[in-house]
């Protein structure tokens, strides 16, 4: 329903197939393994999810970004997403769907310069389903483009936005 949306930003995805599925399963399965015993603060449960999450995730920006699902109730802690669901839905998630009808509103797509999720051999498709798009890429960014560039983030958005 293309004209309920006024414009549309997509942020550091294509509108194709990512094979980078083996990538977010091993995410999922690192933070499935983490263990953290009841009780513990919020602070010390954190720093323990992330020495844990290290070896699998390098990147401390993502793990900062995945450490922000966890959560606390009644001194035990979990994620708020729903991992399983995620790990047996994975190459669905990472699918876009098939359409043949472009959408006719302006579009951003936003990556960053440092990942690989907008790459130029996605440009024709992007065009034929998105014609009025423009694609721009933030300088130093990884895919967690808004964490990485705030402020450069905000300035694209906001520039894009009526």
């Amino acid at each position: 329903q293309p004209d309920l949306v006024e414009r549309l930003i997509s942020v550091d995805i294509s509108p194709v197939s990512s094979s980078l599925v083996s990538e977010f399963s091993t995410y999922i399965s690192a933070m499935k393994s983490v263990k953290i015993p009841d009780g513990l603060s919020r602070s010390a449960a954190r720093q323990l999810a992330d020495s844990q999450l290290q070896p699998v995730v390098q990147l401390p920006q993502l793990r900062q970004f995945l450490l922000t699902n966890l959560t606390e109730v009644e001194g035990r802690y979990g994620w708020r997403v729903n991992l399983e669901a995620i790990s047996h839905h994975m190459a669905d998630i990472m699918s876009f769907p098939i359409f043949h009808k472009p959408y006719p509103g302006p579009a951003l797509f936003l990556g960053g310069s440092k990942s690989p999720y907008i790459s130029s051999k996605d440009y024709p498709e992007i065009q034929r389903l998105f014609p009025k798009a423009d694609v721009q890429y933030i300088e130093g960014a990884g895919h967690i483009v808004h964490q990485d560039k705030f402020e450069e983030f905000l300035t694209a958005v906001l520039n894009f936005l009526p």
